[in-house]
Protein backbone atom coordinates (compact mmCIF):
# COMPACT_ATOMS: atom_id res chain seq x y z
CA UNK A 1 0.00 0.00 0.00
CA UNK A 2 1.14 3.46 -0.75
CA UNK A 3 -0.08 6.76 0.71
CA UNK A 4 0.80 9.92 1.18
CA UNK A 5 -1.19 12.73 3.09
CA UNK A 6 -1.39 16.28 2.40
CA UNK A 7 -1.84 18.84 5.37
CA UNK A 8 -0.92 22.05 6.44
CA UNK A 9 0.52 22.30 9.76
CA UNK A 10 -1.85 25.19 10.96
CA UNK A 11 -4.76 23.34 10.24
CA UNK A 12 -6.85 21.54 12.17
CA UNK A 13 -8.47 19.30 10.22
CA UNK A 14 -5.36 17.93 9.12
CA UNK A 15 -3.90 17.16 12.60
CA UNK A 16 -7.15 15.11 12.88
CA UNK A 17 -6.43 13.04 9.80
CA UNK A 18 -2.62 12.72 10.60
CA UNK A 19 -4.00 11.52 14.08
CA UNK A 20 -5.92 9.10 12.33
CA UNK A 21 -3.35 7.89 10.06
CA UNK A 22 -0.96 7.15 13.01
CA UNK A 23 -3.27 5.69 14.71
CA UNK A 24 -4.38 3.34 12.04
CA UNK A 25 -0.72 2.86 11.69
CA UNK A 26 -1.12 3.33 7.88
CA UNK A 27 2.50 3.27 6.30
CA UNK A 28 2.52 6.68 4.72
CA UNK A 29 4.42 9.65 3.37
CA UNK A 30 3.27 13.37 5.29
CA UNK A 31 3.61 16.32 2.71
CA UNK A 32 3.56 19.71 3.96
CA UNK A 33 1.88 22.11 1.55
CA UNK A 34 2.42 26.01 2.25
CA UNK A 35 -0.41 27.29 4.03
CA UNK A 36 -2.49 30.09 2.09
CA UNK A 37 -1.36 28.48 -1.34
CA UNK A 38 -2.18 24.72 -0.60
CA UNK A 39 -5.10 25.12 -2.49
CA UNK A 40 -3.09 25.29 -5.49
CA UNK A 41 -0.30 22.81 -4.43
CA UNK A 42 -2.97 20.28 -3.73
CA UNK A 43 -4.66 21.10 -7.12
CA UNK A 44 -1.49 20.45 -8.76
CA UNK A 45 -0.77 16.86 -7.04
CA UNK A 46 -4.14 15.73 -8.82
CA UNK A 47 -7.16 16.29 -6.29
CA UNK A 48 -10.53 18.03 -7.45
CA UNK A 49 -10.76 19.68 -4.54
CA UNK A 50 -8.88 22.52 -2.94
CA UNK A 51 -8.63 21.66 0.85
CA UNK A 52 -6.33 19.75 2.93
CA UNK A 53 -6.43 17.26 4.34
CA UNK A 54 -5.92 15.25 1.36
CA UNK A 55 -5.21 11.14 1.34
CA UNK A 56 -3.71 9.53 -1.66
CA UNK A 57 -4.09 6.03 -0.84
CA UNK A 58 -2.96 3.17 -3.72
CA UNK A 59 -4.09 6.12 -6.51
CA UNK A 60 -7.38 6.77 -4.94
CA UNK A 61 -7.81 10.36 -3.80
CA UNK A 62 -10.02 11.38 -0.83
CA UNK A 63 -10.12 14.64 0.35
CA UNK A 64 -11.38 16.12 3.74
CA UNK A 65 -12.20 14.50 7.64
CA UNK A 66 -15.47 12.86 6.87
CA UNK A 67 -14.20 10.79 4.13
CA UNK A 68 -10.59 10.21 4.97
CA UNK A 69 -12.09 8.33 8.29
CA UNK A 70 -13.80 6.08 6.59
CA UNK A 71 -11.27 5.64 3.55
CA UNK A 72 -8.96 4.42 6.40
CA UNK A 73 -11.81 1.77 8.18
CA UNK A 74 -12.01 0.55 4.73
CA UNK A 75 -8.16 -0.38 4.10
CA UNK A 76 -7.11 -1.02 7.76
CA UNK A 77 -10.06 -2.72 9.51
CA UNK A 78 -7.75 -3.07 13.04
CA UNK A 79 -7.90 -0.02 15.50
CA UNK A 80 -11.38 1.38 13.99
CA UNK A 81 -12.15 4.88 13.70
CA UNK A 82 -16.42 3.54 14.06
CA UNK A 83 -17.75 1.18 16.45
CA UNK A 84 -19.58 -1.75 15.02
CA UNK A 85 -22.77 -1.90 17.07
CA UNK A 86 -25.00 0.37 14.72
CA UNK A 87 -26.37 2.39 17.67
CA UNK A 88 -22.82 3.54 18.85
CA UNK A 89 -22.07 3.72 15.48
CA UNK A 90 -24.65 6.43 14.83
CA UNK A 91 -23.78 8.37 17.65
CA UNK A 92 -20.22 8.50 16.41
CA UNK A 93 -20.98 9.67 12.89
CA UNK A 94 -23.81 12.04 14.53
CA UNK A 95 -21.03 13.65 16.92
CA UNK A 96 -18.43 13.49 13.67
CA UNK A 97 -20.77 15.29 11.24
CA UNK A 98 -21.75 18.03 13.93
CA UNK A 99 -17.72 18.56 14.80
CA UNK A 100 -16.85 18.66 11.25
CA UNK A 101 -19.76 21.41 10.13
CA UNK A 102 -20.72 23.34 13.62
CA UNK A 103 -16.80 23.60 15.52
CA UNK A 104 -14.01 22.99 12.56
CA UNK A 105 -14.41 26.37 10.91
CA UNK A 106 -14.31 27.86 14.01
CA UNK A 107 -10.55 28.20 14.89
CA UNK A 108 -10.11 27.83 10.93
CA UNK A 109 -12.20 31.47 10.59
CA UNK A 110 -10.88 33.25 13.66
CA UNK A 111 -7.14 32.39 13.03
CA UNK A 112 -7.13 33.40 9.28
CA UNK A 113 -9.30 36.76 10.09
CA UNK A 114 -6.04 37.27 12.66
CA UNK A 115 -3.86 36.70 9.92
CA UNK A 116 -5.22 39.68 7.60
CA UNK A 117 -4.71 42.32 10.99
CA UNK A 118 -1.71 40.77 12.61
CA UNK A 119 1.53 41.35 10.93
CA UNK A 120 3.06 40.18 13.42
CA UNK A 121 1.11 36.65 13.26
CA UNK A 122 1.99 36.79 9.69
CA UNK A 123 6.09 36.96 10.10
CA UNK A 124 5.84 34.42 12.82
CA UNK A 125 3.72 31.84 10.12
CA UNK A 126 6.61 33.08 7.82
CA UNK A 127 9.66 32.31 10.14
CA UNK A 128 8.42 29.88 12.53
CA UNK A 129 6.23 27.76 10.88
CA UNK A 130 7.37 28.15 6.99
CA UNK A 131 10.82 29.14 8.10
CA UNK A 132 11.12 30.91 4.79
CA UNK A 133 13.82 33.67 4.10
CA UNK A 134 13.54 37.00 4.65
CA UNK A 135 10.18 36.50 6.47
CA UNK A 136 9.23 40.04 7.14
CA UNK A 137 9.25 40.55 3.27
CA UNK A 138 6.86 37.72 3.19
CA UNK A 139 4.74 38.82 6.18
CA UNK A 140 3.91 42.03 3.84
CA UNK A 141 3.72 40.35 0.31
CA UNK A 142 1.50 37.39 1.82
CA UNK A 143 -1.22 39.86 3.22
CA UNK A 144 -3.13 39.64 0.21
CA UNK A 145 -3.35 36.04 0.14
CA UNK A 146 -4.18 36.18 3.72
CA UNK A 147 -7.32 38.33 2.96
CA UNK A 148 -8.07 35.67 0.32
CA UNK A 149 -8.43 32.82 2.83
CA UNK A 150 -9.77 34.99 5.26
CA UNK A 151 -13.02 35.66 3.24
CA UNK A 152 -13.35 32.16 1.61
CA UNK A 153 -13.97 30.96 5.29
CA UNK A 154 -16.43 33.70 6.39
CA UNK A 155 -14.08 35.81 7.95
CA UNK A 156 -15.69 39.31 9.45
CA UNK A 157 -15.25 40.60 12.72
CA UNK A 158 -19.43 40.45 13.25
CA UNK A 159 -18.65 36.44 12.39
CA UNK A 160 -15.45 36.40 14.98
CA UNK A 161 -18.09 38.08 17.51
CA UNK A 162 -20.57 35.64 16.64
CA UNK A 163 -18.26 32.29 16.82
CA UNK A 164 -16.82 33.93 20.36
CA UNK A 165 -20.67 34.43 21.64
CA UNK A 166 -21.25 31.06 20.69
CA UNK A 167 -18.38 28.94 21.64
CA UNK A 168 -19.39 28.59 25.22
CA UNK A 169 -22.37 26.44 24.06
CA UNK A 170 -20.21 24.61 21.61
CA UNK A 171 -17.69 23.44 24.05
CA UNK A 172 -20.79 22.49 26.57
CA UNK A 173 -21.88 20.17 23.84
CA UNK A 174 -18.24 18.95 23.62
CA UNK A 175 -18.64 17.96 27.40
CA UNK A 176 -21.50 16.14 27.14
CA UNK A 177 -20.10 14.05 24.52
CA UNK A 178 -17.31 13.27 26.61
CA UNK A 179 -19.71 12.91 29.82
CA UNK A 180 -22.34 10.38 27.54
CA UNK A 181 -18.88 8.11 26.14
CA UNK A 182 -19.36 8.95 22.88
CA UNK A 183 -15.80 10.73 22.51
CA UNK A 184 -13.27 10.50 25.04
CA UNK A 185 -12.76 6.69 25.55
CA UNK A 186 -10.15 4.55 26.11
CA UNK A 187 -9.81 4.07 22.49
CA UNK A 188 -10.73 7.11 20.33
CA UNK A 189 -13.03 7.24 17.56
CA UNK A 190 -13.56 9.00 14.52
CA UNK A 191 -15.50 11.76 16.32
CA UNK A 192 -12.62 12.14 18.91
CA UNK A 193 -10.53 12.97 16.17
CA UNK A 194 -12.78 15.49 14.27
CA UNK A 195 -13.82 17.29 17.05
CA UNK A 196 -10.77 16.75 20.15
CA UNK A 197 -8.71 18.62 17.25
CA UNK A 198 -10.59 21.56 16.62
CA UNK A 199 -10.72 22.11 20.64
CA UNK A 200 -7.13 21.63 20.98
CA UNK A 201 -6.54 24.73 18.35
CA UNK A 202 -8.61 26.68 20.16
CA UNK A 203 -6.64 25.63 23.82
CA UNK A 204 -4.10 27.49 21.28
CA UNK A 205 -5.82 30.95 21.25
CA UNK A 206 -4.36 32.77 23.98
CA UNK A 207 -6.58 35.69 23.71
CA UNK A 208 -10.33 33.35 24.80
CA UNK A 209 -11.00 33.02 28.21
CA UNK A 210 -9.64 29.49 29.62
CA UNK A 211 -11.50 26.47 29.21
CA UNK A 212 -8.51 24.08 30.46
CA UNK A 213 -11.00 23.36 33.30
CA UNK A 214 -13.60 21.46 31.16
CA UNK A 215 -13.23 17.73 29.66
CA UNK A 216 -13.10 19.15 26.78
CA UNK A 217 -10.14 20.42 27.07
CA UNK A 218 -8.38 17.64 29.23
CA UNK A 219 -8.86 15.07 26.45
CA UNK A 220 -8.26 17.15 23.50
CA UNK A 221 -4.89 17.00 25.29
CA UNK A 222 -5.01 13.54 26.17
CA UNK A 223 -5.49 13.22 22.30
CA UNK A 224 -3.07 15.69 21.16
CA UNK A 225 -0.53 15.99 23.53
CA UNK A 226 1.59 17.44 21.12
CA UNK A 227 1.22 19.91 18.97
CA UNK A 228 3.41 22.00 16.45
CA UNK A 229 5.02 25.33 17.62
CA UNK A 230 3.52 28.09 20.18
CA UNK A 231 1.48 30.44 18.69
CA UNK A 232 1.99 34.24 19.65
CA UNK A 233 -0.70 36.13 21.14
CA UNK A 234 -3.22 37.59 19.04
CA UNK A 235 -6.63 39.82 19.32
CA UNK A 236 -10.01 38.24 18.50
CA UNK A 237 -13.01 40.77 18.99
CA UNK A 238 -15.49 40.01 21.36
CA UNK A 239 -12.82 38.72 24.14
Amino acid sequence: MTARLYVTSLSNPSKAAAAMASYKRLPHRRVELLSGFHPYLVRAAGFSGRTVPALELDGRHVQGTLEISRALDQVIAERPLFPAEPFAQRAVQDAERWGHDELQPLPRRIFRWAVVRDGGLRHWIAADVAGVPAPALAAALTKPIAARRSAEAGGSEAAIRDDVRRLPGLLDHVDALVSSGVIGGSEPNAADFQILSSVRALLDFKALPPAEHRPAAQQARRLFPHWEGEMPRFEIPGT
